[in-house]
C-alpha cells in the first residue's frame, strides 16, 4: 500500500471512530445524569471514558513488551465498561427522555449498586491509568535501527582503494634499462703483477707423546651398612593381628546382629569389620544365606 492509500485508511478510521463516539456519547451522558452529574459533568463524561480508550489505543501502537500488555488491558477494560453502560442505557426507557433526572440504573438493588459503582469509578480510573500510560509513552526508548548494508559496502570499497594506494607507494621505482657500456681496459705492467713470494718454513717432525700405563681403579667400598630391601619394617606394619576367616565371620555376626536386611551390604560390613572388599562380599553372602535359612525354618 502506497502513502495515499495509508492516508485514506487513517482518515476512514478517524471518521468511523468519530461517528461511534457520537452514538456512545448520548448513552454515556444520560448515564452520568442518572448517577447525579450536572449538565457540564454529564457532557464531559463520554470524553473521560471513550477518550481514555483512544489514548490506550495510541499507547498500544507505541509501547512494547510489558508496557504494551498493560495498555491493551486498559483498552479492553474501558471498552467493556462502555459496552455495559450502553447496554444498560438501552434497557431502561426512563433514561431516553429529553430531561433525564437522577434515578436508578436497575430495579434489583445489588445490580443497581454495581452499575453505580462502575459508572462513578471510571473517571477516577481515567486519571490514574491515563497518567500512567502517558508516562510510559514519554519514557519509552525505541530500539536502535541497524545500519543499512550499503554503508558496509561503501566502507569496504574505501579500504580497498586505500590499500591499492599504499601498495603503489611501497613499490620501488622501475630501473631504466639500456645498452651496457664496458669500462676501458687498464694496462698494468708485468713487474707489478709478479710479486716476490715469501719462503714457507718446513714444519718439524712431531715429538711422540709418552705412553702412560693405565691401572684399573677399584671401587671404594662404602663403610655405611646397606639396608635390606624387600622387607617392611616392623614399625610400618599394622599392629592389628591377622584374623582367620572364622574370626572374621564371628565378628561380622556380632556387629550386624541388629542390622536390617537392607543395611547388610558389602560396603557396610567392610567399614564395620575393617577388612578387604573381597572378604566383605564373602561375609555378606554368608550372612544373607544364614538369615535366609533362619527365615525358611
Amino acid at each position: 500500500m502506497n502513502r495515499w492509500g495509508k492516508g485514506l485508511l487513517v482518515v476512514a478510521l478517524v471518521v468511523v471512530v468519530a461517528m461511534a463516539f457520537r452514538v456512545s456519547w448520548n448513552a454515556l451522558r444520560d448515564i452520568a445524569t442518572a448517577i447525579g452529574a450536572d449538565d457540564t459533568a454529564a457532557t464531559l463524561y463520554p470524553f473521560v471514558v471513550d477518550g481514555l480508550m483512544a489514548l490506550a489505543l495510541v499507547a498500544t501502537l507505541v509501547l512494547t513488551d510489558q508496557a504494551r500488555t498493560f495498555a491493551l488491558r486498559v483498552l479492553g477494560t474501558y471498552t467493556a465498561a462502555s459496552l455495559v453502560l450502553n447496554y444498560v442505557h438501552g434497557l431502561i426507557p426512563k433514561l431516553h427522555g429529553a430531561t433525564v433526572d437522577w434515578g436508578r440504573l436497575a430495579d434489583w438493588d445489588p445490580a443497581n449498586y454495581a452499575l453505580v459503582l462502575l459508572a462513578t469509578s471510571l473517571p477516577v480510573g481515567s486519571i490514574y491509568f491515563g497518567s500512567d500510560l502517558v508516562a510510559k509513552v514519554l519514557h519509552h526508548r525505541p530500539a536502535p535501527i541497524p545500519a543499512p548494508v550499503a554503508n558496509a559496502e561503501e566502507s569496504t570499497e574505501v579500504i580497498a582503494k586505500r590499500s591499492r594506494a599504499d601498495l603503489a607507494e611501497s613499490t620501488p621505482a622501475p630501473v631504466a634499462t639500456g645498452p651496457l657500456r664496458m669500462p676501458d681496459p687498464v694496462t698494468v705492467p708485468f713487474e707489478k703483477l709478479a710479486l716476490p713470494l715469501k719462503p714457507v718454513p718446513t714444519p718439524a717432525a712431531p715429538t711422540p707423546a709418552p705412553v702412560v700405563e693405565r691401572r684399573p681403579v677399584a671401587a671404594a667400598e662404602s663403610t655405611r651398612p646397606r639396608r635390606a630391601t624387600g622387607r617392611v619394617p616392623a614399625v610400618a606394619r599394622s599392629s592389628r593381628p591377622k584374623r582367620t576367616p572364622d574370626q572374621l565371620l564371628d565378628e561380622a555376626r556380632r556387629v550386624t546382629a541388629d542390622w536390617p536386611d537392607a543395611k547388610l551390604t558389602a560396603e557396610g560390613i567392610r567399614l564395620a569389620v575393617h577388612t578387604s572388599p573381597v572378604n566383605a562380599r564373602m561375609l555378606r553372602d554368608t550372612l544373607r544365606g544364614e538369615r535366609a535359612g533362619k527365615a525358611a525354618v
